[in-house]
C-alpha cells in the first residue's frame, strides 16, 4: 500500500521523526498503529483485571534443590566465581 502525503503532513512528520530520532516511515507506522490498532484491542474492565502474580500463579513457585541433590545445590553461593570459571573453561575449549 502506498499513501501520498501532502507537503504539510510530510514536513510535520519529518520534523517529529527528527525530534524522536526515528525515520519518517517508522513514525508514520507507529502513529497509525496507535491510532487504529490500540483502540481496537482493549483488555477486560478494570474490575476484572488481576495482578501479574495472579496471572502467573500456576507457573511460578519455589524449588528446593535439596529435593534433588543431597545437601542442596547451593546455587546462590560464589556465583561470580562460578561464572568466571565457566567463561574460562569455554575460552580454553575454544567455544564462544
Amino acid at each position: 500500500m502506498e499513501i501520498t502525503l501532502t507537503p504539510d503532513i510530510e514536513n510535520a512528520l519529518a520534523k517529529q521523526a527528527c525530534r524522536q530520532r526515528t525515520t519518517l516511515e517508522m513514525l508514520a507506522l507507529d502513529t497509525l498503529r496507535e491510532r487504529f490498532i490500540a483502540s481496537v484491542v482493549t483488555g477486560p474492565p478494570a474490575e476484572e483485571q488481576k495482578t501479574l502474580s495472579d496471572f502467573l500463579a500456576g507457573h511460578i513457585g519455589v524449588l528446593s534443590s535439596s529435593e534433588h541433590i543431597p545437601g542442596g545445590a547451593r546455587m546462590s553461593e560464589s556465583c561470580g566465581k562460578k561464572f568466571a570459571a565457566g567463561v574460562v573453561r569455554k575460552w580454553r575449549e575454544g567455544r564462544p
